[in-house]
């Protein structure tokens, strides 16, 4: 198989697992009508079937991008895939709401795992910086088509088949991802893996799901609620306190760039340099987010045409 074409089915692979996962986030909206008169679920548990899926993608997408960079970016997102799957069929076949509940949460899980680890991937597969762009033009356009995308399919489905088929339908997806990702996506990692940073995972993750949580169950409980009140609070506070841990931790979540103080991390934008804008005299090495589990880069000296020009 030419080098073309492995990063043209590595491509597929990549917006095909993003695909499914973002149209999952939609497409369940158009069966809340259905869920009611099938299950017999009430209006709030109508919203945590919605909710729960991105609860726990939010709170497990650090550490998620985290274990990719040193475990394998193709391992995590094979084995989101999987995650993914299985729980959109138990979730296909669901007996009531609660199951259906869990579910979800896992889904979210799955889906934490899978969305870092497409674009970490496809910066990897792809090395040119002018395929490179064209290759996120298309990731990009995929998320914003499976938004559109979902509802749609929710519709052609629930008016031919039960209800679980909204769910069944990322089944075969993901088996075929699978399949395809094995033999086409090669292996990506960070050459110099660092310990993961347990205390921040564990800060970022129960702030963010307490945000979530507060944003989510606001419109119902009322926004100055005490438990959407006390939420906000703790999230507000574990969140600061995972700055705070951030900045001297020696194996943080977060890029210096994105931890620092506002002063140095205006050095630091201003030392970055896009590839295709730099001349070929610079000088180049990957720097790691774990936020987004993307490979960027950044002059190691003062090879950069913007930091010569400054």
């Amino acid at each position: 198989m030419s080098g073309d074409r492995r990063r043209r089915l590595a491509l597929v692979v990549l917006c095909l697992s993003l695909l499914a996962i973002v149209i999952d986030n939609t497409i369940v909206n158009v069966a809340l009508p259905t869920l009611v008169r099938d299950l017999g679920a009430d209006v709030s548990e109508l919203q945590w079937v919605v909710d729960a899926y991105t609860l726990v993608f939010a709170g497990l997408l650090l550490l998620a991008g985290a274990l990719g960079d040193r475990f394998g970016r193709r391992r995590t997102l094979l084995a989101g895939l999987a995650i993914f799957g299985a729980a959109s069929a138990g979730a296909a076949y669901a007996g009531g709401v609660d199951a259906l509940v869990g579910a979800r949460a896992v889904m979210g899980a799955g889906a934490a795992f899978i969305m870092p680890a497409t674009l970490s991937l496809l910066i990897s597969v792809f090395t040119d910086p002018r395929e490179r762009a064209m290759a996120v033009g298309i990731w990009a356009a995929t998320a914003g088509l499976g938004v559109a995308l979902g509802p749609v399919v929710g519709g052609v489905l629930l008016d031919r088949y039960w209800w679980g088929s909204i769910f069944i339908v990322n089944v075969p997806l993901c088996v075929a991802a699978i399949a395809l990702g094995w033999a086409v996506v090669p292996e990506s990692r960070d050459p110099h893996p660092r310990r993961i940073d347990w205390t921040g995972v564990a800060l970022s993750g129960a702030g963010l799901i307490a945000l979530v949580w507060a944003v989510i169950e606001a419109p119902a409980r009322g926004w100055t609620s005490a438990a959407v009140l006390g939420a906000g609070a703790f999230a507000a506070i574990v969140l600061a306190a995972f700055v705070a841990q951030q900045r001297p931790a020696a194996e943080r979540c977060l890029t210096y760039a994105c931890s620092a103080t506002p002063a140095s991390a205006r050095r630091a934008r201003r030392s970055w340099c896009s590839p295709s804008r730099c001349s070929d005299s610079c000088s180049w090495r990957p720097s790691t987010c774990s936020s987004c589990s993307a490979t960027r880069r950044r002059p190691r000296a003062s090879g950069c045409c913007r930091t010569r020009a400054r």
